[in-house]
């Protein structure tokens, strides 16, 4: 390995900061220089995220391919030298989406296929077998409960509210969308529906259905809940105004099995100054099963491998304690990510250990514009104050909010830590997220590179400049 010594010389002969002290604007700009160029033409991330998606596939929280996710997790943070690689122990929900997932409309005698697909964690329609139905279509949860119970009663609700197009914000624009889909089937079942179709969570349109998590809760009947592709739903609400009678034909065999025991793959590098404090970092390992999961969220897991890979290459010695998470089950239940969180509070309540700061990878592999920022007002001013040293990389955004799901339970720790998701440029990642086209392919591997990069240089200001806690009381 070479040190950061050799790195700072051959990029331009400045005098590398003593490790310990606080270095100069131009030791951080030269040291985040290295880790661009070390990313960028020795990276391994886009060969990792070929392996995660080519040899693995899916990794679905309780099957098959998740347990081997996670052993090959393990053997690459252990290959990058983590000096202690462990498993946390997860239950997980364990759901398959079965063999069949079908819809048909009927309009005067003729059929029409649907492109459709089970909702994570749906029942399957009764008996495996077709269910048939007519269509009322709604735009909100609200304006469902608004109708009267008659109109609604036998039926499948449509729930056809977009994305909405002109938030230039694709995240806020799925956030204002993403109700119908997590509580649709319950409103549909307490107003009396069958079932419930709801629109994919896109801005494109197209024939894809794009799934994602649904939910049921314990005093409402079950009833089965598909995604439909946004050309389809359009079509159905347009036959809906000629055709008010038409019936769509929904088949689906998914169901649920008891939980699984899976767990976070952890990888830890032993800080030399402040051993108690940690700095947690990672992306989710589970995804959708009709895909490969590549920008949702292997981009996220090989990012975070690239960061120890990155650093270590450049001969780092980290002050803090930095935790390689790669987090189980965030796509259906975030147990992953509260389960960490909840040892986290035992930590603080029961050793000397302190989580100053967490950092997450969740939202593809495009290129990165930025971070969001969950921390309070003086760590976002600091922060903040980095920007020049990220503006020779286009890298400009640094919003508060919206961190990540897997580091969002760590919120409630006392002190809370400082916390930053990597921000990529997030037009076309919904195009993707959740569908069948979410594929190795689709993922740029320069654009990759870059947002290792990014990330590993975000861990680096972190540990040299977040003040420190101190030892607990």
């Amino acid at each position: 390995m070479r040190s950061i010594l050799t790195i700072l010389a051959v990029i331009g002969g400045l005098t590398p900061f003593a490790h310990g002290q606080s270095p100069e604007l131009t030791g951080d700009s030269a040291f985040i220089r290295a880790i661009y160029d070390e990313a960028l033409a020795r990276g391994e991330a886009h060969e990792n995220l070929r392996q995660l998606t080519k040899d693995i596939g899916h990794r679905l929280s309780g099957s098959q391919s998740a347990f081997d996710a996670m052993d090959w997790g393990q053997g690459v943070l252990e290959g990058y030298g983590a000096d202690s690689v462990w498993v946390m122990p997860v239950r997980v929900p364990s759901w398959t989406r079965g063999t069949i997932a079908q819809a048909t409309a009927h309009i005067d005698g003729t059929e029409y296929p649907l492109h459709v697909t089970a909702l994570g964690g749906s029942v399957g329609t009764p008996n495996d077998a077709p269910l048939r139905a007519q269509v009322i279509q709604v735009k909100s949860l609200e304006q469902l409960r608004t109708l009267p119970r008659a109109s609604v009663e036998g039926r499948l609700v449509l729930f056809n509210r977009p994305m909405d197009p002109v938030l230039i914000n694709t995240g806020a624009a799925y956030g204002g969308a993403v109700d119908q889909r997590g509580r649709g089937a319950v409103a549909a079942a307490q107003a009396g529906a069958v079932g419930a179709l709801v629109r994919s969570m896109t801005h494109a349109l197209d024939t894809l259905p794009h799934t994602g998590a649904m939910y049921y809760q314990e005093d409402t009947d079950s009833v089965p809940s598909a995604a439909i592709s946004t050309v389809d739903a359009s079509w159905l609400a347009n036959q809906l105004m000629e055709h008010p009678d038409l019936e769509v034909m929904l088949e689906m065999n998914c169901r649920a099995f008891p939980d699984v025991e899976q767990g976070n793959v952890i990888g830890e590098w032993r800080g030399s100054e402040l051993p108690h404090e940690i700095i947690t970092l990672g992306g989710h390992l589970d995804s959708w099963d009709i895909g490969e999961g590549a920008h949702d969220d292997g981009a996220g897991i090989v990012h975070t491998l690239e960061v120890l890979r990155i650093l270590k290459a450049l001969g780092y010695t980290p002050r803090r304690t930095i935790r390689f998470v790669l987090f189980i089950n965030e796509e259906n239940g975030n147990r992953g990510g509260k389960t960490y969180a909840a040892r986290a509070q035992e930590d603080h309540a029961t050793t000397e250990l302190r989580y100053v700061a967490a950092l997450e990878s969740d939202a593809g592999g495009f290129v990165p514009r930025g971070f969001r920022i969950d921390a309070a007002d003086e760590p976002t001013a600091l922060i903040r104050s980095w920007s020049p040293l990220f503006e020779p990389y286009n890298v400009h955004q640094f919003r508060r909010g919206g961190a990540g799901v897997d580091i969002g339970p760590l919120k409630a720790l006392t002190p809370r830590p400082a916390m930053m998701g990597l921000s990529p440029d997030g037009q076309r990642y919904f195009d993707f997220h959740h569908s069948s086209q979410d594929v190795f392919e689709n993922v740029h591997k320069r654009e990759l590179e870059l947002g290792a990069a990014t990330f590993a240089a975000a861990v680096y200001l972190l540990d040299q400049h977040l003040p420190s806690l101190g030892k607990a009381d």
